[in-house]
C-alpha cells in the first residue's frame, strides 16, 4: 500500500524537475525578468499548489490561472503570490476578487463600468489584447485607450498590466508570430509609460525569442519539463526535465491459453499460451480507450496493452509468469527504458499538454522532493 492511499495506481510529480526548469529559465530570460508560473488547470494536471509552492522558492515572482475559482482555491490552500486569472469573470464576480487580493484580465469597456458598482475599494488589472490569437483581448488602440483612460479615471482599478498571446510562436515559420509582435508593440506604444507588467511571452516565446519577451514571461508547459512543440524540441537552449509520471501495479496475473478472449468485444485473442496481467487503471482515469495498443514497462521491458481498455483495468500480455505487486510505468522511466508524454501523445494525435490534463483526480499525486516522498494529494479521502 502506498501512503495517502488505497489503490495501486498514482501518478509521481518531481518537485525537483520543476525547480530546474523555473531556474534554468530565470537564468535564460535575465533575473530582470519577471517568470509568472501558469499553474492553469491544477498546474496541467501536475497538483496547483504544490508546482505553485515550489515555482515561486526557485524564481518565479507571479502565478497565473484561467479561472477565478482556480484563484481562490490557491488562496484557501494558503498562496500569498500575486495571481493572475487569465480567463473572463463575471463583473458580478469582483467582491471574490477584492477579497482574496487578486488580478484579473480585462478587455472590455463595458465590463470595466460593470464591476465598477461592485468594488468597495479597488482591485489590480491587465489589459488583454488581441494580436491575432481570436479569443479574449482589445482589437485595436482606440478601445485600449477606451479601457485605461477609464481605468485610470476611476479610483477602483489599478492597471499594472498588459498582455497578448501568441498563436504560432512554437512554430518553424516565424512569420505570423512578428506580425502579431509587431501589433503588440505598436498597440503597447500607446498607453503611457506607467511601469507596468508587459507580458506576450509564453515559454515557446522565451525559449526561442528572449530579445522579445518584454518584463516578463509566462512559464507554462515548459515548466514541466515538455517541449511546446516538435518542431522546438531539438533547439532548446537548455534540458527541460519531465516532472510527471503515471504508475500502477500488477494485481492479477493469469495463463490463459491459445484462443482466450480478453476484455470488452472479445477484440483481442490469445495467438498462443499466455500470461496475462490486470492493471487497477483505465479510462475513468484518463488512460482512455484509444491508448489500447500502448505499451508499458515491466522490470525495464516494454509489453503491449492487449484487449481494450475498460473503465477502471486495463490488461497486459505478460512475457513471462510475473508476480503480483510489480511495478508498472506507464509515463516515465525504468532505469534505460522510457515511455514519454510526447510519445503517448503521438499515439493519442494530440499534443503533450493534454496528456498530464487528462489522468484525472481519482488517481492520486505523490509529490517527491530530494527522492523522497514529501506529499500526497487525494481528493477522494
Amino acid at each position: 500500500m502506498q501512503p495517502g492511499f488505497f489503490r495501486d495506481t498514482w501518478v509521481e510529480v518531481n518537485l525537483d524537475a520543476i525547480e530546474h526548469n523555473v531556474r534554468l529559465m530565470k537564468q535564460h530570460i535575465g533575473e530582470e525578468v519577471h517568470l509568472i508560473a501558469v499553474v492553469k488547470a491544477n498546474a496541467y494536471g501536475h497538483g496547483a499548489k504544490q508546482v505553485a509552492e515550489t515555482a515561486l522558492i526557485s524564481g518565479a515572482t507571479m502565478l497565473a490561472v484561467a479561472f477565478l475559482d482556480e484563484a481562490i482555491s490557491l488562496r484557501r490552500q494558503g498562496i500569498q503570490a500575486p495571481i493572475l486569472v487569465m480567463g473572463a469573470i463575471r463583473a458580478s464576480d469582483v467582491d471574490m476578487v477584492e477579497k482574496h487580493n487578486l488580478t484579473v484580465t480585462v478587455f472590455s469597456l463595458g465590463w470595466l463600468k460593470e464591476a465598477e458598482k461592485s468594488i468597495r475599494n479597488f482591485i489590480d488589472l491587465h489589459i488583454k489584447v488581441d494580436t491575432g490569437m481570436g479569443r479574449l483581448g482589445v482589437q485595436n488602440e482606440n478601445e485600449l485607450i477606451d479601457i485605461f483612460d477609464f481605468a485610470q479615471e476611476s479610483n477602483r482599478f489599478h492597471v499594472k498590466g498588459i498582455y497578448t498571446h501568441f498563436a504560432t510562436a512554437d512554430e518553424d515559420d516565424p512569420t505570423y508570430f512578428l506580425t502579431q509582435y509587431d501589433r503588440f508593440k505598436k498597440m503597447v506604444s500607446t498607453i503611457p509609460n506607467q511601469r507596468l507588467i508587459v507580458h506576450c511571452a509564453n515559454s515557446a516565446t522565451g525559449l526561442k525569442f528572449p530579445s522579445k519577451v518584454y518584463n516578463a514571461v509566462r512559464f507554462g508547459i515548459s515548466m514541466y519539463g515538455l517541449s511546446p512543440s516538435p518542431e522546438m524540441k531539438s533547439e532548446l537552449p537548455f534540458p527541460l526535465q519531465e516532472a510527471f509520471s503515471l504508475q500502477t501495479k500488477i494485481v492479477h496475473v493469469k495463463k490463459v491459453t491459445k484462443g482466450t478472449k480478453i476484455s470488452y468485444g472479445a477484440t483481442y485473442e490469445a495467438k498462443e499460451d499466455e500470461w496475462i496481467g490486470t492493471l487497477p487503471i483505465g479510462y475513468a482515469d484518463g488512460w482512455i480507450r484509444k491508448l489500447k495498443d500502448a505499451e508499458v514497462i515491466i522490470q525495464n521491458k516494454r509489453v503491449p496493452l492487449v484487449g481494450r481498455i475498460c473503465m477502471d483495468q486495463c490488461m497486459v500480455k505478460l512475457p513471462y509468469e510475473i508476480p503480483v505487486g510489480t511495478n508498472v510505468t506507464l509515463i516515465g522511466k525504468q532505469n534505460h527504458e522510457e515511455i514519454t508524454i510526447d510519445e503517448i501523445a503521438k499515439r493519442l494525435d494530440t499534443i503533450n499538454y493534454e496528456v498530464p490534463c487528462t489522468i484525472t483526480s481519482r488517481v492520486p499525486r505523490m509529490y517527491i522532493k530530494d527522492e523522497c516522498i514529501i506529499e500526497v494529494s487525494n481528493p477522494l479521502l
